[in-house]
């Protein structure tokens, strides 16, 4: 099936929690389809389950998409502390498109295409064991032949003022055929498949009614989601072709409601969805499904952890699909030239979060020292982690991150390890590792080491060249290894046994706060090694 004339494609999450990878790789294979066709991208947010869906989940899915870089077409936009339409076709909340809905479902029922269900929840799920049980005719498959009220009984629980929900009637017989571009052809037996609850009982559209008005009234040429979501094309088709069916006086159901509501018309020639395309599950590396037991899995969380943005882009995009030649590393504009729906895999993609670190400490070690110093501020200031700088930073503080730059680039492969690194050059004072004290300051020599420093250092000419000739020099003057003279100093300066270069560490703190480091640790080093 062709999907090269430009598409509409949509991304449409339930704001109730984070955004799950699993959902942005939908997100981002919409996104450069789009992209690759010269097509459109629409974000919309399906928040008609009032008992889930909450604002804060909205705001922060869509920082989210801001941050991992997938900018919508058309889609909600937060203006000040509410959110406005970008775009022709919205609103593009589900939640400011109820009396749509209703306006649809009303006529689907006058049409009859649609009749009402008075069961409570516990006679529903009473009926369904009875035939699960093999007590009830048939297999437990909602149909209105077997399952609707015989009018007596409807209008008598209607006058009892009984809820009812609104069922779509689906035929009986015969199959429902869809060309998929990732599975190719699935078929579907409509004997096998249930009437479902198109509304509600207290009017609410569901899933199905929801997403077919919608993808109609905003012109979606392609569904392009997660496999979970197969099931529920065939009656999502069976909505289309009822919604978009000439209603005899000239118009279509769905035509008709959008005026009633004065919401915008369809633009000319737009026709229902003409692809699918639903993607394999994302699995941990134990092939079961990815959740929280496997690490992080929200996007969110990757960008508090120091991914960067286009690492995660470039790896969501592999999970399921790769370029022809096989490559890993490509940029945005290749992933946009190369990316193809139709060669999308058919198997569960393994996420690795290994092979992810590694792929994001690749493009850290890539970065220019000016640029990445910029993509570290978050980190330092209090964004996510302790803030050690101002925000925005002072002309010190500025200068101090990007002389540090050169010294962690090629040690990181996240972000947020910076935070194991700047303390010690951000802070006036420095905090010592108790294990580092114990370890290094207990040993015999380590005391002599930070005096002789102290004596070297004083008025060495203050570059890396001379504080090494300086500190080289000590080993034989003390009769002990360059290690058990290093690790003291280091130690003494830092705080810890493992940090940058030595020798350009000492030369970014600066003759003064290194000498005053080397002083306040004397008396922490002589109560290690008991001399105190």
């Amino acid at each position: 099936m062709s999907t090269t004339s430009a598409p509409r494609v949509r991304f449409c999450p339930a704001p109730s929690g984070w955004l799950h990878v699993g959902s942005v790789r939908a997100a981002l294979y919409n996104f450069l389809h789009a992209r690759h066709h010269g097509g459109t991208f629409v974000f919309r947010i399906e928040d008609t389950d009032v008992s889930r869906a909450t604002e804060e989940s909205m705001r922060s899915m869509m920082e989210a998409m801001a941050w991992i870089g997938l900018d919508w077409d058309e889609g909600p936009e937060p203006v000040g502390d509410g959110f406005a339409s970008r775009g022709d076709y919205g609103p593009y909340r589900q939640s400011e498109r109820t009396a749509l809905y209703a306006a649809v479902a009303r006529r689907l029922e006058a049409a009859g295409a649609t009749y009402r269900d008075y069961r409570t929840a516990e006679e529903l799920e009473a009926w369904r064991e009875t035939h699960r049980s093999g007590r009830g005719e048939g297999p437990p498959v909602v149909k209105a032949s077997t399952f609707e009220h015989a009018p007596e009984e409807a209008a008598r629980l209607a006058d009892e003022g009984r809820p009812a929900s609104l069922r779509l009637r689906t035929p009986e017989s015969g199959t429902v055929v869809v060309e998929d571009l990732v599975r190719g052809e699935v078929r579907w037996d409509w004997a096998q498949i249930s009437d479902p609850v198109i509304a509600r009982s207290d009017g609410s559209a569901t899933y199905p009614l929801a997403n077919s008005v919608d993808d109609l009234a905003q012109g979606i040429s392609l569904i392009c989601r997660g496999e979970d979501l197969l099931s529920v094309t065939p009656r999502q088709v069976l909505l289309y072709g009822l919604l978009t069916a000439d209603d005899g006086q000239g118009s279509t159901i769905l035509d008709a409601a959008l005026a009633e509501v004065g919401l915008p018309a369809r633009a000319p020639g737009w026709a229902p969805p003409q692809a699918f395309a639903h993607l394999p599950m994302v699995v941990g590396m134990d092939r079961k499904k990815l959740s929280k037991r496997h690490g992080s899995v929200s996007v969110q969380e990757f960008a508090r952890q120091g991914f960067l943005p286009e690492t995660l882009r470039n790896y969501l995009a592999l999970l399921g699909w790769a370029p022809r030649d096989g490559r890993e590393r490509l940029t945005d504009e290749e992933l946009v030239a190369e990316f193809d729906l139709n060669a999308v895999g058919r198997s569960a993609a393994a996420f690795d979060v290994d092979k992810l670190t590694a792929f994001n400490g690749e493009r850290i070690r890539d970065l220019d020292p000016d640029a990445l110093a910029d993509r570290l501020l978050p980190f330092l200031d209090g964004t996510y982690g302790e803030a050690l700088v101002a925000t925005p930073p002072n002309g010190d503080q500025l200068a101090v991150v990007r002389g540090l730059v050169p010294l962690v680039q090629e040690r990181m492969q996240r972000l947020d390890e910076v935070q194991r690194y700047a303390p010690a050059f951000l802070r006036d004072e420095v905090a010592f590792d108790p294990d580092s004290v114990a370890k290094v300051f207990g040993k015999a020599g380590s005391i002599e080491a930070i005096e002789a420093a102290q004596r070297v250092l004083a008025d060495v000419d203050w570059s890396v060249e001379a504080i090494e000739a300086a500190l080289r020099g000590l080993p034989e003057e003390l009769g002990i290894g360059f290690g058990k003279v290093a690790q003291p100093i280091r130690v003494a300066v830092t705080g810890s046994s493992v940090s940058p270069p030595l020798f350009e560490s000492i030369e970014l703190l600066g003759r003064d706060r290194t000498l005053a480091r080397l002083t306040a640790a004397l008396p922490v080093a002589k109560e290690a090694r008991g001399d105190a």
